[in-house]
Formats: C-alpha cells, sequence, structure tokens
C-alpha cells in the first residue's frame, strides 16, 4: 500500500497509528502541504479534494478521507478492533471522533488559517482563532469521556477514539493551547503513548519531519 500524507498532517497521523495498530505496512508518499504539493495535477487525479491522506493498493483501491480509510482497514483488517462494543458504544466512539475529525480539526487547518491571513488577518489573530477551534472541540471531548472507564478514551484499549484524539492534542500543543483544563484526554494520551503504534506514528518519526 502507499500512504499519502504529511508529516504534521493529524488526519495522515491518524491513518499511521491504524495501521500500525493493524501490523500493516505502508510506503510513505509525502506531499510539503506548504509548499503546496498537494495540489499537483497528479495528485488531484488521485484525490480531487487536494488532501490528504490518500491510501492506494496494488489492486487500484483508492481511499480518501481519514475516517473512512481508518474504517474500512478495520473492516478488512478487524484485529485489534478499533470500533469495538456493541451498537450504542460504536456510536459513541464515533461520535467522539467526529467532534474532532469533523468539527475541530477542519476549522484549523492550514487550509483554514492560509484563507484568514489572505483576509489580512495577522498571525496572532490567526494563531488564537486556531487555539479558540482547539479550546471549543477539546472541552466537548472531555465531557464525552468524564464517566468512561479507561484508560483509553473508551475502556481498556485504543479505538477510532483514540487515533482521532493523539493527534488533535499534538495540534493544541503548537497553538499554545493550555491542556490542564482536560485531564481525562490527557489520561487517555498518556496510556496511547505507551503503545508503539502510536509512537511510531508520531509526526517526529516520519521520513519528512523538519
Amino acid at each position: 500500500m502507499k500512504l499519502h500524507g504529511y508529516f504534521r498532517s493529524s488526519a495522515s497521523y491518524r491513518v499511521r497509528i491504524a495501521l500500525n495498530l493493524k501490523g500493516l505496512s505502508a510506503d510513505h508518499w509525502p506531499h510539503h502541504l506548504r509548499k503546496g504539493e498537494q495540489r499537483d495535477p497528479a495528485y488531484l487525479a488521485i484525490n480531487p479534494q487536494g488532501l490528504v491522506p490518500t491510501l492506494q493498493d496494488d489492486g487500484g483501491v483508492i481511499l480518501t478521507q481519514s475516517l473512512a480509510i481508518i474504517e474500512w482497514l478495520d473492516e478488512t483488517h478487524p484485529e485489534p478492533p478499533l470500533l469495538p462494543g456493541d451498537p450504542l458504544q460504536r456510536a459513541k466512539i464515533r461520535a467522539f471522533a467526529q467532534v474532532i475529525a469533523c468539527d475541530t480539526h477542519p476549522v484549523q487547518n492550514l487550509k483554514v488559517l492560509a484563507r484568514l491571513r489572505e483576509l489580512g488577518q495577522g498571525d496572532a489573530v490567526v494563531t488564537e482563532w486556531a487555539a479558540w477551534a482547539n479550546r471549543e472541540g477539546l472541552s466537548a471531548c472531555e465531557a464525552l469521556i468524564a464517566h468512561e472507564s479507561g484508560p483509553f478514551c473508551y475502556g481498556a484499549g485504543p479505538t477510532l477514539a483514540d487515533l482521532c484524539l493523539v493527534p488533535q492534542l499534538a495540534n493544541a500543543r503548537r497553538f499554545g493551547v493550555d491542556l490542564a483544563a482536560y485531564p481525562r484526554l490527557l489520561r487517555s494520551e498518556a496510556a496511547a503513548k505507551e503503545l508503539k503504534a502510536f509512537a511510531d506514528a508520531a509526526p517526529e518519526r516520519q521520513p519528512d519531519a523538519e
């Protein structure tokens, strides 16, 4: 398989964790987002959105959008399950993941921040916008799992929720968010980072890291 991504992309980070947990290997094809390489016509032919990640396999499968990729991996390689439990538990895990992947990360990603700068906003305003988006999303996530057993977001093992949480906390730190207000999230992050699958997926360990 080929994973088109970028070392700092939190969406790519999620998929790297999933591949590692499943024991799957993929060749990493980096696209430097700050240099606009994701808009190269050859890449747009693969992913018309010009976003990362994109996963390709030798059979011609091309998948975009990190949550769709992860669920496909989970269905085709079911161990260990990333959406365990009964339908209600799986719905809760998906809801947590979507708070991050649908409502938090997209509001503070590079594309939006670049547009704010194009509209004349200075770096201080842009950074505060990103920090605000992270605080909003993480506050909701903290409440969602406040009474869930741990140490992970939903129980004794990592799920789709943890795959979204860990990269988002890395984003929040980059934007200067004080994470002391999220003790339950930090507990889950600490448990995840004990696992080699999460550690090996970290941005600083990728071949294109800067």
